[in-house]
Order: structure tokens, then sequence, then C-alpha cells
């Protein structure tokens, strides 16, 4: 992490961490802080000129010194560390997941450190319902996958993976001649020619559950042409349905998280929105998933199927419970 970086969550916890602590000394402030008593100074001395718009006399942050101790005379309102809502914290948990998976990332460790301490702070205060995983299929580790896959790219080698399709909610098994690795939309994938499939696919990296590398080369016959990316990796067509959905502040980051057509934010804090669908038994198995945080609007056949396989799993549920 650079020194920028690093600076600007500190000066973000500065207030609150002296407001709580009147008189403390620059030393033993700094030693909290892991810097030097001459580091601390210059970020006091920052923090002096940020504040309110305005920007005057009465708005910018006060601090008064006597002697080594230092007190906060005006917070500008910086009374309290940064805290995030479930729906914020589950939003930048999949950012950061997407970050952890992402080829190519020189400081993986720092990233599952962060993920590490957001998902402990979020523990029983996340939402009933919530998704974070955003799958029946969520690896916590892909470094051993990137890297074979990496290798089995590098040195053109054919490779056999166990893979979870998200659209079938299903595991194969199956051969792949290796293309190229790409990052698309945060997330890195393996483009190959599928055996199975007898076609050019993209296999995202944190859904392959196993990889072993062949020996023998990876041969994509003549016609593979590498998939063209350049507007995006989900391109809408005009045979593919359109879901109207009411997302509840929670499952705001359904919107961010997946492609949608519009989003409207309602007045009462919830958003519409509109989103393209292949496959109905997977947006059917999204919006279950999703619980009461999702109100379908539009199609009504896909409202009812929902109804319908949610009234299902009820019934299979009060089944189990009265054998």
């Amino acid at each position: 992490m650079t020194a920028s970086n690093e600076r600007l969550p500190r000066l973000l916890a500065l207030v609150p961490y002296l407001l709580n602590r009147p008189a403390i000394t620059v030393k033993e402030a700094a030693a909290d802080f892991g810097i030097t008593p001459k580091q601390l100074r210059k970020d006091l001395e920052l923090l002096w000129m940020c504040g309110l718009p305005g920007y005057g006399p009465g708005d910018l942050i006060d601090l008064s010194f006597e002697g080594e101790t230092i007190t906060v005379s005006f917070d500008a309102g910086m009374n309290r560390p940064l805290r995030l809502t479930a729906a914020e914290a589950s939003s930048l948990l999949v950012a950061l997941r997407a970050l952890a998976d992402t080829p190519g990332v020189v400081d993986t460790d720092a990233v599952r450190r962060a993920l590490a301490k957001i998902e402990s702070a979020v523990g029983k205060a996340q939402p009933a319902g919530m998704v974070v995983g955003l799958g029946a299929f969520e690896r916590e580790e892909t470094a051993e996958i990137r890297a074979a896959v990496q290798d089995a790219v590098k040195r053109e080698r054919a490779v056999r993976i166990r893979y979870y399709s998200q659209s079938h909610d299903a595991m194969s098994d199956r051969v792949v001649d290796p293309m190229r690795l790409l990052l698309l939309e945060g997330r890195g994938y393996l483009e190959a020619w599928c055996r199975s499939a007898l076609g050019v696919r993209l296999f995202r990296l944190d859904r392959i559950d196993e990889v072993e590398v062949l020996d023998e080369p990876s041969v994509p016959p003549p016609h593979a042409k590498l998939t063209d990316t350049s507007e995006g990796l989900f391109q809408p067509r005009d045979n593919q349905k359109i879901a109207v959905l009411l997302l509840e502040p929670d499952a705001h980051w359904v919107a961010e998280y997946y492609p949608v057509d519009h989003v409207a934010e309602q007045t009462d804090g919830r958003t519409r929105v509109l989103m393209r669908y292949d496959d109905p038994s997977w947006m059917v198995r999204l919006l279950l998933g999703l619980g009461g945080d999702v109100h379908v609007e539009q199609p009504a056949e896909l409202a009812a199927e929902v109804v319908r396989r949610a009234e299902q799993a009820l019934r299979r549920a009060d089944h189990l419970l009265s054998t």
C-alpha cells in the first residue's frame, strides 16, 4: 500500500480517536497509529486545512496543543469512525472478492486481510436474505487455481477443470484448451476451447473448483476465435427477457453487481431496475435468494414462478418438520 493510501484512512480515523482521548500526548497517539511523532504532526497540520464547505473560521477542524498534548476543539462533524450499513458492507465485500480473484493483483494478502476484517465486523448484523456469496458455489481461495491456469496458458497446455455453472446450478468436469487469461468487469476469466461443448467458452476463475494441467498441448481448432469483449462481457440481445425488479435498500448491490438496463432511485429508498436474463431458472434462484428484499413487478410469469418455487420449498420444509 502506498503512503498516500495509508494516510487517508488514518486521517479519517484521527479526529474520532482524539475526541475519545482528550489531552493525549503526541507520542502516545503516534504509537497507537504506528507512525512517528513527526508524521503525526504532519497529519495534524493537514487536518487543520480540512472541514466543512465555506472553509473559513468556524468551518475547519480546530486542534489545540498544550505542551505535548492534543485536544480537538472543533470536529467539523467527523465525530465518529466510518460505519457501513449492511448493504454497503456487502457491496464492499463483493468488490474485494472480485479484486482478490483478479489475476495479477500484487498484494492479495492485504485484500484478504481487509475481507476478513469486514466479514468479522458484519457478522450477525448481515440482514436475512442477503447473499454475499452470490451463488451456491463460492471459493474463498483461488490463488492455486489462478497459478495453475496461468501456468497452463504460459506453457500452452490443456487442462482438466471441475467447473460450477451458475446458469445450470451444477458442477461439470471438462477438458479445455486454454487460449488466454483476461480481466473483465473486475473478474478473472480463462477463455478456452471446450472439448465438451465444442466451442469457445469463458470460465470464471472463482468458479473453477479443481484444475489439473495435462501433459498434452493446448490445441484449439483453427476456427476458434477469441471473444470480442470491447463492449463488455454481457451484451444485450433482442431475444432476451427483461425483468422489472423493485429492490429494497439491502438489495441495492444487485444493481451494482449485475448488468442492468435502467436504475431508478425511488423516494422511499427502494430502487427499480430493468434486468435482462436468458435463463429463467437462474433468475428465479437469484430472486429466491434475495427473499423479501426484492419485488418482481414484471413479467407476471416470472413472479408466478418465484411464488410457486417458494411455496414448494415451504411445503417441503413443513413435511420435513412433521416427520
